[in-house]
């Protein structure tokens, strides 16, 4: 496979990048209150300024049109500075759900919004018991006769669920799993918060009792809709780890020239070097498979789903040995609350447990190659 970033892509790269250095790196906060969380007046820009929530939205939709290789690109500078923005929940996650069910109306309704970042959206999929399951959930949908469907159920792990403005739910019915539309606000008290140990990345859950709902694509016609989301989120979320892994190995490298041991940089240390070529090696693989596997997805390849699986289980390991060998290269100050090295940490095993731990992918890649 031959992949390569077109001059527009790269010109995308350094006008976010340019955007985000001067947000500046996430602050680690305090214990009691970290202070990396969202910000709305950097999500305006990325909406208004930029475009980036439209860019793989099709013209049709409101979106500007282009693939989800310029998405992926503008996912892998916010992971670059460990961004909170709701690009990956709300432009890529929920809206290739729509995209996928082909229900033209649903898609008319919701993805102009999310598109000019007015609308926030999330896909409520994953449960404490099945996670993120193409087959199977506890949540159920009954027919109501007064408002179409009532949901019965209870969502975990939700990205970004305290900011939605609007919420896709998988639920079962006798056809099999489906596809609804939920307005949070006429169920307000149906929001959950949770303690999550990454705290740059915002996720939540919903208390479903008998909440109304709207039908999106056929009923039990879910299934290949969250196989595409599957693969979609895991190429995306690929690029983000390497873009914090690729940011935190350089930041760890210039630290250890200054760092010094026995009157001498710790970087000169032949065994320390050795170490960080190893990472190097990883992080350089990492942006190569991440780049094939946003190309697979972006063009339907039939090898989608196993790039899709590499991607996510190479990028999750290199992206935590990376944020681990950082908090060991910079010694005392690296185990201090105060520096953003835990903040790596905490988002490298968070990301890699999301849409399916390296595991769970590398199983399935066994199974898709042995087909």
């Amino acid at each position: 496979m031959h992949f390569a970033f077109t001059d527009e892509q790269d010109e995308l790269r350094t006008v976010l990048r340019s955007l985000l250095d001067r947000s500046g790196p996430p602050h680690p906060g305090s214990p009691d209150s970290p202070s990396a969380g969202y910000d709305p007046e950097l999500w305006r820009r990325l909406a208004d300024d930029i475009g980036a929530c439209g860019l793989a939205i099709p013209e049709t939709y409101g979106g500007a049109g282009y693939t989800l290789v310029e998405t992926g690109v503008a996912v892998e500078e916010l992971g670059r500075m460990l961004s909170s923005a709701p690009l990956f929940g709300s432009a890529v996650v929920a809206a290739e759900a729509l995209l996928a069910s082909g229900d033209d109306a649903a898609c008319k309704r919701a993805l102009p919004g999310i598109s000019d970042g007015s609308t926030i959206a999330t896909l409520a999929w994953a449960e404490a018991a099945h996670r993120w399951s193409t087959t199977d959930c506890e949540t159920t949908a009954v027919p109501d006769a007064r408002r179409g469907w009532t949901l019965h159920g209870r969502k975990d792990f939700v990205l970004d669920a305290a900011h939605a403005d609007l919420v896709l739910v998988v639920a079962r019915t006798d056809a099999g799993l489906t596809l609804f539309e939920l307005d949070p606000a006429v169920i307000p008290d149906t929001r959950l918060d949770a303690t999550t140990l990454d705290a740059t990345r915002t996720l939540g859950g919903f208390d479903l009792r008998e909440a109304p709902a709207r039908l999106i694509g056929t009923t039990g016609g879910a299934q290949p809709v969250l196989e595409r989301v599957r693969d979609v989120a895991a190429a995306v979320l690929a690029a983000e780890q390497f873009g914090a892994a690729q940011r935190w190995l350089g930041e760890t490298i210039e630290y250890t020239k200054v760092r010094t041991q026995f009157n001498r940089p710790i970087g000169s240390f032949q065994a320390l070097k050795h170490r960080l070529a190893d990472l190097y090696v990883a992080v350089e693989s990492a942006r190569s498979v991440s780049a094939a596997a946003l190309w697979a997805v972006a063009t339907h390849a039939p090898e989608a789903p196993e790039w899709a699986a590499m991607a996510k289980s190479w990028c999750s390991d290199t992206y935590a040995d990376v944020a681990a060998e950082g908090i060991q290269l910079h010694g005392g100050i690296g185990v201090t609350w105060e520096h953003e090295a835990h903040l790596h940490l905490k988002r490298a095993h968070s990301s890699a447990a999301l849409f399916g731990g390296p595991r769970d992918h590398r199983a399935r890649l066994a199974d898709l190659v042995a087909r």
